[in-house]
């Protein structure tokens, strides 16, 4: 494939105090100049898990939206979208132009809009997560939840994205309303990660960064809010040092704050809205 420009986004939000940094100004000078990349190959057909040559492990540009109208012209590889709101033909457009789907799939929660609400029994609902509508669920009841999940995955797969992006899976360290432990939510996430590979599926873990040591081997990337502002990036490092893709996003800040420590890190980064529509701000890979 050609090289191509990580382009920069022609507006931004405005600039709010700034991070720490933690490599010197010359350093964050090299990172932040524009160099070309190649893009990776095709993807591989609907029904096949999502390769993730470890090669290009830090240099994904990537795109979260779940909100406003899908915009496919954006410069990058990697598109994470809400399976329900997109339509096959999205998809396919995407697939077109060799982007890497990822599928947005809340596996530890649910919202009475869902289109499989229904599904979760009353005695699974568990406390508010702080999204609007959005409870927690009793992560301990795989035989009730498994059956429910498998299908979200599915319609993952029928739409043709290759990979899922687990959401609120760290439930045990919020109030859920359950008395869940870290070895409940650990055992979750495996099975969880098991049942993706076996509908061809790549596994992907987001955020829950207190188990990223013990979940890296079974995940093959990860997806995290905020490691900057948090102070957690150096959390992350197992799936960095095995060549897997992180895939990280910003809401305060800006680039030239937060990418001189993430791009340090061989993270793929960007600044969005936490409304995360069609806009974003990337970093400039090296």
């Amino acid at each position: 494939m050609g090289p191509r420009r990580a382009r920069r986004a022609e507006t931004r939000p405005p600039r709010r105090r700034r991070a720490r940094r933690v490599l010197p100004a010359a350093v964050a000078l090299t990172l932040l100049t524009p160099m070309y990349a190649c893009r990776p190959g095709p993807l591989t057909p609907p029904g096949a898990p999502t390769p993730w040559p470890t090669a290009y492990a830090h240099r994904w540009q990537w795109q979260w939206q779940l909100d406003g109208p899908l915009d496919v012209t954006v410069d990058a590889d990697v598109f994470l979208l809400d399976p329900v709101r997109v339509t096959a033909a999205d998809t396919t457009a995407l697939r077109r132009r060799d982007r890497r789907l990822i599928c947005h799939v809340p596996v530890g929660s649910y919202a009475g809009t869902d289109p499989d609400a229904s599904r979760f029994p009353p005695a699974l609902r568990g406390a508010p997560t702080g999204q609007p509508q959005r409870r927690w669920l009793d992560i301990r009841r795989w035989d009730v939840l498994e059956p429910v999940l498998a299908d979200r995955f599915r319609l993952c797969r029928g739409k043709g994205f290759g990979s899922v992006a687990l959401v609120d899976a760290d439930g045990y360290a919020h109030r859920t309303g359950f008395p869940l432990g870290f070895d409940d939510q650990l055992l979750f996430n495996r099975r969880l990660a098991t049942l993706a590979r076996s509908l061809d599926l790549s596994p992907g873990l987001v955020n829950d960064v207190g188990q990223v040591a013990a979940l890296a081997p079974d995940f093959d990337f990860a997806v995290n809010e905020e490691c900057v502002r948090l102070r957690q990036c150096a959390k992350l490092l197992p799936f960095a040092d095995a060549r897997k893709p992180v895939f990280h996003v910003e809401y305060a800040g800006t680039p030239e704050q937060f990418c001189v420590t993430t791009l340090g890190y061989g993270f793929s980064s960007i600044r969005k809205t936490r409304e995360r529509d069609s806009w974003r701000e990337p970093c400039r890979l090296p």
